[in-house]
């Protein structure tokens, strides 16, 4: 049975293998454009940067080279029930390097279609055994970002030799950019 997450929580993934699961449902766009969200994924070091380039994960880089985690492709929509984008994890074969993952969501071309997460509803992360399919775990946003284009929705770290997760839900509004200038 899946463990339902606040804010802040932290748990344990007790899975060598896993899938990040990420849904979403746009409002009625007032602005006429249609939603597109994405899903990235920053593999981050001790010192909590990009372990390098490569391991900056989002549609134009699907996998890190080490193949441990993988981006299954960009939802353009976000139509229809269930997770909307998906990124598998594969602790087996990690990079030592990284010590972190960071999963953020934004909404590309935010600014010129005029939208924000305030548009954005039914949020969700959640992480399951990729393969026994068994939720392991799972974080509803329910906070209005009224003006936030970019949500860092949660992070995965090891800690003592386990990964936890941790259900951070915190948004900001320069967009992606701002993770970039961040992490590298």
């Amino acid at each position: 049975m899946a463990i339902n997450l606040q804010k802040g929580q932290r748990e344990n993934i007790n899975a060598p293998k896993f899938t990040i699961g990420l849904g979403w449902d746009a409002n009625s766009s007032s602005t006429g454009g249609q939603f597109d969200l994405d899903a990235s994924i920053f593999g981050l070091n001790e010192n909590k940067k990009l372990v390098e380039d490569k391991f900056f994960v989002f549609f134009n880089n699907l996998q890190t080279p080490d193949k441990s985690i993988t981006h299954t492709g960009d939802n353009l929509t976000g139509d229809g029930d269930g997770d909307d984008e998906q990124i598998k994890i594969d602790l087996t074969g990690i990079d030592s390097r990284v010590k972190e993952i960071i999963v953020v969501v934004t909404i590309h071309e935010a600014d010129s279609r005029s939208q924000n997460f305030g548009q954005v509803r039914n949020s969700f992360i959640r992480i399951f055994n990729t393969d026994t399919k068994e939720e392991i775990l799972k974080y509803e946003l329910d906070e209005d970002f009224s003006i936030e284009t970019a949500v860092e929705f949660g992070r995965i770290y090891e800690r003592n030799g386990e990964w936890k997760f941790e259900a951070v839900g915190n948004g900001q509004r320069e967009g992606l950019q701002k993770y970039l200038d961040l992490y590298n």
